[in-house]
């Protein structure tokens, strides 16, 4: 979720999915519908942003999903974009999740 930044050129912003439905939805919650679904094992066409999650992590410790190996033994990546009202629906859960919400 975070641009690159001078000197932070190794880390990234993340916010967390979960499979699981928080107990009680809050404004820093989103329903995000994967269609098609992630790979296995995170294969559930649903999954839950929880914004009040979010956490700076370094690039290496990141590893990209993949679905598979192509007929060179390449893996084959996923590589997934949002649409614009899922990113905006997050960067909001975001900002109320840090206080900065309007």
């Amino acid at each position: 979720m975070s641009p690159a930044l001078p000197g932070r050129n190794q880390l990234c912003c993340i916010v967390p999915l979960s499979t699981t439905s928080p107990t009680v939805v809050q404004p820093y919650h989103y329903l995000l519908e994967l269609d098609p679904p992630l790979p296995h094992p995170y294969s559930d066409p649903v999954m839950w942003v929880k914004a009040d999650m979010i956490m700076s992590v370094a690039f290496h410790r990141l590893q990209l999903l993949f679905h598979g190996k192509d007929k060179s033994g390449q893996r084959i990546y996923d590589r997934r974009v949002l649409n614009a009202h899922q990113i905006k629906a997050i960067r909001a859960c975001i900002r109320y999740a840090l206080g900065m919400n309007d």
